[in-house]
């Protein structure tokens, strides 16, 4: 690609995004105001999104086998079918343990799709333009995802009509990345899965990972029947939904200027904090009109931009050469998560009131809040340990006898009871164990609050927030 056109350059890929998230930015919500509209049980509409991310998980996995054996393009182009075939067939199927297992298929296409739009995008994009042509990635999705809610905001009454125009996007997607003369990308990699190792590594970040994907699934699986419960129309549904992901898209570039000057964990916590009194409110107060449709967009802004910060502070910890494994680990994450959030969600709303989605999601939030100040708060207890152990310690040069605890004791500098000591020193040993490489950013930066201010990563580290494709 030439260095002066990024947009033109990708514009097919631009173009069959655009079209693929209108497709599925409307299904989603069309399921669920269809199911309300039938009285059906929250549970099954939670049910219903749980199975859309669970085939996320599953494609993850189908879609590099599929690439790797066919392509990029004919992978695609088989993917977009079967969605397409999906689609339609709400229309002549009404049972729904088949609409769970058509969302199950979906999930799986779907996965397969970004696949193939992402690695394309990230193979051939000049390291110079990678974040221009993502954050025009971004837009484009979050474009198509309030198309798909204005267009169904045209069909008050459903019927068949919005489910028609759904599989002619997915149907049309095809064609851009069909005729592109853009050449293939190289078969992707398969990226290795270390859940437990970076747990311990990044706690905190997978843990914000985890909530936000219980918070996604929860929040478009089961919004537009809180909306509906509330007594709006199918317009009034759609623009609620609209307002909340346009905060969304509104949110992405301000936090992540904010994210590389004030550190990434200090604004997890503050998110979460405002996010369980937020949504507490919502589920407690009766709003309604105007002041629902502020109190949503607050919302959009805090939730929307949890996945990318703690994507970005795990990043931030971690080797280069660890972040595709991180990546595929984050993913799988945050999509186990989708697949739990709704239906405890559901199933609290079926029991209590439509209203406990939002009690569910202040309870997450407020989960995640004290979860971050333990961990946080353990970090530095263990990380302040053992700066006081290590100052008595006399720091060799490197060599394999460094490594053994008997080699201070052949230093005739070090005073022979203090090393006895710290060599029996169970504590320390245990505490040093806990300490992951990147602990966290707080600490370094208390230190440096009262000399200067000390700014950190830059712009590009704050990631495109890829599961908010993949949350409608």
């Amino acid at each position: 690609m030439t260095s002066k056109s990024p947009y033109r350059s990708f514009s097919a890929l631009f173009l069959t995004t655009l079209l693929m998230l209108v497709a599925q930015g409307s299904l989603s919500t069309y399921l669920g105001l269809s199911l309300a509209q039938q009285n059906v049980d929250s549970i099954w509409i939670g049910a219903l999104m749980s199975c859309y991310y669970l085939g996320l998980v599953l494609g993850s996995k189908l879609g590099h086998k599929v690439i790797a054996q066919v392509g990029h393009i004919r992978a695609f182009v088989a993917s977009a079918a079967i969605v397409s075939a999906c689609a339609m067939s709400h229309v002549l199927i009404n049972q729904l343990e088949i609409w769970l297992v058509m969302r199950v298929i979906v999930g799986m296409g779907m996965m397969c799709q970004y696949m193939v739009l992402e690695s394309w995008l990230n193979e051939q994009t000049e390291s110079s333009q990678r974040g221009t042509v993502f954050a025009f990635y971004m837009i484009t999705s979050y474009l198509g995802m309030i198309g798909g809610q204005l267009m169904l905001s045209q069909f008050p009454e459903l019927g068949i009509a919005p489910l028609l125009i759904i599989s002619m996007c997915y149907s049309l997607c095809i064609v851009p990345i069909a005729l592109t003369k853009r050449i293939h990308p190289a078969p992707l990699q398969p990226a290795p899965l270390k859940i437990l190792a970076f747990w311990k590594l990044v706690p905190q970040s997978l843990t914000a990972v985890t909530v936000a994907g219980m918070m996604a699934g929860a929040f478009y699986g089961l919004a537009p029947a809180y909306a509906a419960s509330k007594g709006m129309n199918t317009e009034q549904v759609t623009l609620f939904m609209s307002v909340t992901i346009l905060a969304g898209l509104l949110a992405q570039w301000p936090m992540g200027k904010i994210s590389d000057r004030i550190p990434r964990s200090r604004i997890l916590r503050f998110n979460a904090a405002i996010l369980s009194i937020l949504t507490l409110s919502m589920a407690l107060l009766p709003l309604t009109g105007f002041a629902l449709l502020i109190a949503t967009f607050c919302y959009g802004v805090l939730a929307f931009t949890l996945y990318p910060i703690a994507s970005a502070f795990a990043n931030q910890n971690v080797e280069q050469n660890d972040r595709v494994a991180l990546s595929a680990t984050v993913l799988l994450t945050f999509g186990l998560g989708a697949c739990f959030g709704p239906l405890l969600a559901s199933a609290l709303m079926q029991l209590v009131g439509p209203a406990m989605l939002y009690a569910f999601i202040s309870c997450c939030a407020l989960t995640l809040f004290l979860r971050l100040i333990r961990v946080n708060y353990t970090q530095k207890m263990v990380k302040r340990m053992m700066d006081e152990q290590q100052n008595a310690q006399f720091k060799m040069g490197s060599g394999d006898l460094v490594s053994s605890p008997l080699a201070a004791a052949l230093d005739p500098r070090v005073d022979e009871e203090v090393v006895v000591a710290q060599m029996r020193d169970e504590d320390f040993i245990a505490a040093y164990q806990q300490v992951p490489a990147g602990y966290d950013e707080d600490i370094e930066q208390e230190q440096q609050a009262e000399d200067h201010f000390e700014p950190g990563e830059p712009a590009d580290n704050y990631p495109r927030n890829t599961e908010q494709n993949k949350t409608v």
